[in-house]
């Protein structure tokens, strides 16, 4: 099997020694006779991994029992309404930090619900950097403020999360979510699909403080309330068994490997690499992202013209590094750098970036 470095946006790369751990149990779930695919979900095997997720996805953001994660399904597309349905009260109004194309969406889909006021938005940058603080404006009745701390088209970050008062704040984090230290209890509500950084498509991660998800309205539809999944342990319905299974396994990889503290050093050395090849191309690579705001988990760029960007995307291809398209709303190139991506991976990319600048610069 020919090895390639996959900087996909998502379905994204997954540590290789999850993926070596997985295959040796895929015929035979230590010793049972199966797959943990073919078990039940209410077996105590499952139940096991099920609870053992909850529990190192809290330890290593430093919670306790003040606090529950879920393993729902959907993506973060559907905790965009599931969200405002929970905590949206008739006649109220949620704020929304709005840095780019997934943070719009999530606004609309509140909007379809309720109040959904823009608190600050920096399209008319085109997505380039992050509001100010005298850029925001938030609302004094606002029933929590949502914002989205990494932006995967646009490849801006939040390095330090607003003060947004004492007003609940809750994030969308599905692509740099436990990629570096942050402190978890400035926020009442995480979600995050698992599919960048935790593990395969098909499970979103719920973190939700235990006094915030009191006071979630009683009316939604049984499967989209928190406090359905939460009473049940996310065992209400059928879980995606394995991909839970593999998000486990993720979760251990993190702590082995030093952390959110150890993410954190491995993440700034991968982006340096890259972005330094981009300021020293002499304007050849031209970042999308003012440098201030710029992600350690999607590196947004653009060449000279759409040609060369073609022609970058098939040569780096033949070189075995795939998924360097940028999305298809906006084009240019990205390179999405998770945390399982290895050094060797963006010291390859750089490389290869530079030769390529020489030859077409």
């Amino acid at each position: 099997m020919s090895q390639v470095y996959n900087f996909n946006a998502g379905p994204a790369i997954l540590p290789q020694p999850v993926l070596e751990h997985a295959r040796q149990e895929l015929l035979d779930y230590q010793g049972r006779g199966m797959s943990i695919m073919e078990m039940s979900h209410r077996s105590k095997e499952y139940e096991a991994i099920n609870s053992g997720a909850e529990a190192t996805f809290k330890r290593l953001l430093g919670l306790g029992d003040d606090y529950r994660v879920l393993f729902l399904q959907g993506g973060a597309s559907t905790q965009f309404a599931m969200v405002p349905l929970n905590f949206l009260p008739p006649g109220g109004a949620a704020d929304f930090i709005v840095t780019g194309a997934w943070g719009e969406k999530a606004q609309e889909e509140a909007a379809k619900l309720g109040r959904a006021p823009i608190a600050a938005s920096t399209k008319d940058s085109n997505y380039s950097r992050n509001p100010r603080t005298d850029e925001i404006t938030l609302s004094d009745d606002a029933a929590y403020v949502h914002l989205t701390s990494n932006e995967t088209i646009q490849g801006v970050q939040f390095a330090q999360f607003p003060d947004v008062g004492d007003r609940p704040l809750i994030a969308d984090m599905s692509s740099d979510i436990l990629s570096r230290p942050f402190d978890a209890h400035k926020f009442v509500l995480i979600y995050a699909g698992a599919q960048k950084n935790l593990g395969p498509s098909g499970v979103t991660v719920v973190l939700i403080r235990q006094s915030w998800l009191d006071t979630a309205a009683k009316t939604p539809p049984t499967m989209l309330r928190y406090s359905t999944h939460a009473k049940n342990n996310s065992l209400y319905n059928t879980p995606p068994v394995f991909g839970v299974y593999m998000l486990n396994l993720v979760l251990d990889w993190i702590e082995e490997n030093g952390g959110l503290e150890g993410m954190a050093v491995r993440n700034e050395q991968k982006a340096a690499l890259i972005y330094s090849a981009i300021d020293h191309s002499n304007g050849f690579y031209r970042g999308h992202a003012a440098t201030p705001d710029r992600s350690r988990m999607n590196v947004t760029f653009r060449l000279p013209s759409e040609a060369l960007e073609k022609q970058f995307v098939a040569e780096s291809t033949a070189a075995h590094m795939v998924g360097l398209g940028g999305h298809r709303s906006v084009g240019g190139i990205r390179a999405s750098i998770y945390n399982a991506m290895t050094l060797e991976g963006c010291q390859a990319l750089a490389s290869f970036m530079g030769e390529f600048a020489r030859k077409n610069g």
